[in-house]
């Protein structure tokens, strides 16, 4: 039996796109495994979103190229070359096919055309075809994660932040069907999943190619019906001024709708998020986040902001730093910017030396460790639900997460002695960190 190792690269919707292309090619006879010098075919599916995650990407292919053995095929799969895939074929001359984000499902044709044809290389597949929910080929759109799962809900971005590349890799907006949503759920649930992720570029924006308005909200409501039992389902990626009334409602009316908002607001000065072409009405965030709260008043609030976007002064990052202090968010990720060619602040360069940049973020960072701990503490003494995802036999602790932290990205509860992995359980929370607690079983 031909056998397959898949190595999957930056975010969890690159992982789901991993994991489907490994079941097309399980339902086709091949076999997965661990060890890639065994494997008769690697596939590395590239991150392309940043130049660190592209330089990264490039340094696998290299690895795996150097690495490979006769009759071994490599592809290179994913974002980086849906929008770079000459240069990959140039830079890792080891790569026996590309192929583009946008058509996964079509990797055993490509293995397939791999094993009849000779040379020249590299097979080139790179169609622009947005049809993600189209042609899925009958597979489940779903990471497994121990206890959890990431759902992919939609695909493609119609949003023009100037800072961001993805609309260039993954085209715009495809919204999946929501019958197949549900299907997939429900295999998630039939496996003894707990959680449900619910992911996409942006996930407010659910349906809108299909005219539906407040698409999120009705897919949430036809999601807990569908799956009563999943007793967690967590919304990310949530776009500012796309978080409607009605979609707070389902939210805070839902017990399996965990209170926790990821909305990434990328900066919070006017001036700056013009310059981002984002969504620059405060007030409007301001609004929402206080209705949120009065909806849901054990929320979790997380979100994304960017750090040396050019143009960004002293006083613009002082109001981001300002708007921290007086919104306290549960969670924030902070990021450089990138400059990355092909995108509308391509004409902006990257004039904010990198020394200015990194102090902005260790600002930045300083007083959001603040706030978490602050917000870590409130908790402490209290009894929580924990759902289990590891255990460190020589440490002695169970490892897992409350609602209020997201798989990957967010904090962890460090749990004295053993509880059962992949399972939700009561734990009394006795200390709190900047980013993590501690507990004990109850």
């Amino acid at each position: 039996m031909k056998t397959f190792f898949v190595v999957s690269l930056g975010c969890a919707k690159n992982t789901v796109d991993a994991d489907s292309m490994a079941q097309l090619l399980q339902r086709e006879g091949y076999r997965p495994t661990d060890d890639a010098a065994e494997a008769d075919v690697v596939i590395v599916n590239t991150c392309g979103f940043i130049q660190a995650a592209r330089e990264e990407s490039l340094e696998v292919l290299q690895e795996f190229a150097e690495a490979k053995r006769p009759g071994q095929f490599l592809i290179a799969a994913g974002c980086l070359t849906q929008r770079y895939g000459e240069d990959v074929a140039k830079q890792v001359p080891g790569v026996d096919a590309i192929l583009g984000t946008r058509r996964w499902m079509d990797i055993v044709d490509v293995v397939r055309r791999l094993g009849r044809q000779g040379h020249p290389k590299p097979l080139f597949h790179l169609p622009e075809a947005a049809t993600v929910g189209r042609d899925e080929r009958g597979t489940a759109r779903v990471t497994v994660q121990g206890g959890s799962a990431y759902l992919k809900i939609a695909d493609g971005c119609r949003r023009k932040c100037a800072f961001c590349a993805i609309p260039l890799i993954k085209g715009t907006l495809v919204s999946r069907p929501k019958e197949a949503i549900l299907e997939d759920a429900r295999l998630l649930r039939d496996h003894g999943v707990q959680e449900i992720v619910l992911i996409a570029q942006d996930t407010t924006d659910y349906g809108h190619d299909r005219g539906e308005r407040d698409g999120l909200a009705s897919l949430l409501e036809d999601l807990v019906a569908a799956v009563p039992d999943v007793p967690w389902i967590r919304v990310m990626y949530a776009f500012p001024g796309y978080v409607t009334d009605h979609l707070i409602d389902v939210m805070a009316s839902h017990p399996q709708i965990v209170p926790y908002l990821d909305m990434p607001l990328q900066h919070a000065h006017p001036a700056t998020l013009r310059r981002m072409q984002r969504p620059a009405n405060l007030d409007w965030v301001h609004r929402t986040l206080e209705k949120v709260r009065r909806a849901m008043p054990e929320v979790a609030l997380r979100t994304t902001f960017i750090v040396g976007y050019p143009g960004e002064t002293e006083a613009e990052f002082q109001a981001l730093l300002d708007f921290v202090e007086a919104v306290r968010f549960d969670r924030v990720g902070a990021f450089q910017f990138s400059f990355e060619p092909g995108t509308a602040s391509e004409p902006l360069g990257d004039p904010i030396p990198p020394e200015v940049k990194q102090a902005r973020w260790e600002a930045l960072m300083a007083r959001q460790q603040e706030i978490s701990l602050a917000r870590n503490q409130q908790f402490v003494g209290r009894v929580m639900d924990v759902l289990v995802e590891g255990y460190d036999a020589e440490a002695g602790i169970s490892i897992g997460r409350t609602y209020r932290d997201a798989p990957e990205i967010d904090g962890l509860v460090l749990i004295e002695g053993r509880l059962p992995v992949g399972k939700i359980a009561p734990v009394r929370i006795t200390g709190a960190m900047p980013y993590d607690l501690t507990g004990v079983p109850k």
